[in-house]
């Protein structure tokens, strides 16, 4: 840890410390700071409560935001921590919000533990736990839906009480329409022709943000990187950008992000993991949404959703200027040469849009993840006997493994 670090680690510790003490009307002290890690431009910091004056956990969570940033981001999160800690202990999705300070873009949170991440269950070799994981992961995703069907107007209310522009504003709704508006182009120079049904699918999908029949509260980014299970259950680790959209979307990504991190012991595995996060996750909501007990109508739904996912994490790795890729040599034996292969990264990096930034589990660097989720696509496809939608995945598989994987 360098010098710098210590000293921001210290100097949000000592504002966590103020905020507290002015809440409670006597002295806080918070010790043994733990750096938990954060995104690069967020601090998040485990500590013991050494003295306080209220029954407060023993450990509690900070994280900081840079006190430059735009404040929409932050406003938006502390609408959502609000949300969620105001649902009943048995549907709230994660920790609970304690303080926090808008100016020093600065919250305090119920510390979860240490627990496991869903990281660790999908790469572990005891298939029968990977897959109980995966369920329980699923099952607390619906659970939390139901819990907030019809909370949307509470949720608006929380964030209006932030800047102007935090009410409308939703980072990833804004990346998927700017990706389906950029379809034509980039089909065209990867030389894949794009069905109606494709572009109908893609369309309906974006609509999901702002509309739907299945509305309900999203942490936003619910990839294995933000989930932990611990004693309580299955915990959601970030509500950055969190907010109300049809809850298929919600599903379909958390099915994209878990099957790029399965290891390829375990890719055989993929579809029986898909079916059981899927069925778990319906087996709560079920009772408020009737209509997905129908099979296909739920995979078709479902499908529609995770179209769209598949196509932005390909979006954000295909140049912005379609002009570059040359689609001739991208059907030909030369295609490698047709797109310059992206710096490898299984990681990702941050994407950043309209000033904002984010580690959305969605993205990768690694072009061999983004051909695996085409293939994925193509076989759930195949399965909800929606062949036009098959065909355009295989064809734009192929295209991108010949391009970056020749």
């Amino acid at each position: 840890m360098t010098v710098i670090t210590e000293s921001r680690i210290t100097s949000v510790v000592r504002a966590a410390e103020a905020l507290l003490s002015h809440r409670a009307g006597s002295s806080v002290v918070l010790d043994d700071p733990e750096d938990l890690g954060g995104s690069g431009r967020t601090t998040v910091v485990r500590v013991r409560v050494a003295q306080n004056p209220l029954s407060m956990d023993r450990s509690l969570v900070i994280k900081a935001l840079p006190e430059h940033e735009d404040p929409q981001a932050f406003h938006r999160e502390i609408a959502s921590y609000k949300y969620a800690t105001a649902l009943p202990n048995e549907s709230r999705p994660g920790p609970q919000l304690i303080a926090s300070d808008p100016d020093l873009r600065l919250m305090v949170l119920s510390d979860l533990g240490h627990g496991r991440s869903m990281m660790e269950f999908l790469d572990g070799d005891d298939p029968v736990e990977t897959s109980r994981a995966v369920s329980a992961w699923g099952q607390a995703l619906g659970r939390m839906h139901a819990a907030t069907v019809g909370g949307e107007i509470d949720f608006l209310a929380l964030v209006r009480r932030g800047p102007s522009g935090t009410e409308g504003r939703d980072i990833l709704r804004d990346e998927a329409r700017r990706s389906v508006d950029a379809l034509s182009g980039h089909a065209a120079a990867l030389g894949v022709q794009v069905p109606d049904r494709v572009l109908e699918a893609l369309e309906t999908a974006a609509a999901l943000f702002d509309d739907g029949e299945h509305r309900a509260f999203s942490p936003s980014d619910v990839g294995p990187e933000n989930i932990m299970l611990n004693d309580d259950g299955v915990q959601f680790m970030d509500y950055e950008w969190g907010g109300f959209r049809d809850a298929t979307l919600d599903i379909a990504y958390a099915v994209v992000t878990m099957t790029a991190q399965l290891p390829a012991r375990a890719a055989s595995r993929a579809t029986d993991l898909e079916v059981s996060m899927v069925d778990a996750w319906r087996s709560e909501v079920n009772p408020i949404w009737p209509a997905l007990a129908h099979e296909r109508e739920m995979q078709r739904k479902v499908l529609v959703a995770r179209l769209l996912w598949v196509w932005l994490s390909t979006a954000w790795m295909l140049p912005a200027d379609t002009d570059l890729v040359d689609p001739e040599s991208a059907i030909g034996q030369d295609a490698d040469a047709s797109l310059e292969m992206p710096p490898f990264d299984p990681v990702g990096t941050p994407i950043e849009s309209g000033g904002f930034t984010h580690d959305w589990a969605l993205h990768t660097n690694d072009p061999r993840v983004l051909v695996s989720r085409w293939t994925d696509l193509a076989a759930a496809a195949g399965r909800a006997g929606e062949d036009a939608i098959a065909d355009f995945a295989t064809a734009t598989g192929l295209a991108l493994q010949r391009i970056w994987m020749a």
